[in-house]
């Protein structure tokens, strides 16, 4: 059995503490909220992200040293705009024997040298003098349904497929398959392009009965083929578009009603303005951040995006909701 911690204890990092720690692993997790850390301490349940399940064999801390000291696999569960910064703060509590493995996925904040999470992360250890592997993990993985036991496959991406293996092995369990998998950049790009696209197929939900499963197709099919465009540019392999990383990741996202983009795009699909909808929400939704990154990404390789091009107008308030869906879906072919 593995000791593992969770850096992060949102749903996702909760519904991976659960089933980890039923298996029988040692699992601790790391939160920066106090409501989080005594409700786990307190009751064994995280009510404010997964109320009503239990975590076995899961302590809380609120000391980075302490979850480092007791972990050998760590868990980088956080939103892609502070994961860098907490790793500033892991990274003098590290050991040569850590394996990091990274939750957050797609493009580093522009005032990094290197455009992707992964290799920021990759980047810095190095300047620390730390040799430690970095894995990444992604795929159709709605969080409540992963807690649930409902089964779940994912990937284990690294550079050496050999130890994306063995990190896979060690942490599947009977309901969460893990794969191997070496393009690490490519799952991690697509795993954070695909959160546009499932933010524009909530807003189809929003409208009603004056909308359907059939703009929802239109629009997961321009939008997968904008990601095929531009993707492989960014350096991802073209055959991760066709993996759980891929199409599998983006189907889920795209359709489930747990999932956090969906459900931000069908509040503004209601007449909600951004800004609006947002506040309405208490878990990270990264669509929002992931289209003006990759937009941006596009324009600096001169790739048209014109997907990504009129979801950022209506996020910034330039469009109507029905003009940029009649503008993405026209993208398509």
């Amino acid at each position: 059995m593995a000791r593992i911690g969770i850096v992060g204890l949102g749903n996702w990092g909760t519904a991976l503490a659960k089933v980890w720690g039923s298996t029988g692993h040692s699992v601790m997790g790391w939160t920066i909220e106090e409501e989080v850390y005594a409700s786990i301490t307190s009751t064994g349940i995280n009510e404010k992200y997964l109320p009503g399940e239990v975590l076995d064999n899961v302590e809380a801390t609120m000391d980075l040293a302490t979850i480092c000291d007791a972990s050998e696999i760590l868990v980088l569960s956080l939103p892609s705009g502070v994961v860098l910064s907490v790793l500033d703060d892991v990274i003098p509590h590290l050991r040569p024997s850590h394996a990091i493995l990274d939750l957050a996925k797609g493009l580093a904040p522009e005032t990094e040298d290197e455009p992707f999470i992964s290799a920021v992360m990759e980047k810095k250890l190095a300047a620390a003098k730390c040799a430690n592997p970095v894995f990444v993990m992604t795929g159709p993985t709605i969080a409540p349904e992963v807690a649930r036991g409902v089964s779940t496959i994912a990937l284990i991406a690294a550079h050496d497929r050999t130890m994306a293996r063995r990190m896979a092995d060690r942490l599947t369990t009977k309901t969460l398959k893990l794969h191997p998998a070496d393009d690490p950049l490519g799952a991690e790009l697509w795993g954070a392009f695909k959160n546009p696209i499932a933010l524009a197929c909530g807003m189809v939900d929003g409208l009603g009965n004056s909308a359907g499963d059939n703009l929802k197709a239109a629009l997961v099919t321009a939008g997968f083929q904008e990601g095929q465009r531009l993707l492989p540019a960014l350096g991802a392999k073209p055959e991760t578009s066709s993996s759980a990383a891929g199409i599998g990741d983006l189907y889920v996202t795209s359709t489930s009603p747990s999932s956090r983009n969906r459900t931000l795009g069908e509040m503004i699909g209601t007449g909600l303005s951004l800004e609006e909808a947002l506040g309405k929400m208490h878990m990270v939704a990264e669509g929002v951040r992931a289209a003006r990154m990759f937009l941006s990404r596009a324009a600096i390789l001169g790739i048209s995006t014109p997907f990504l091009h009129a979801l950022c107008d209506l996020l910034d308030g330039g469009i109507e909701v029905d003009e940029a869906i009649d503008r993405m879906i026209e993208t398509g072919n």
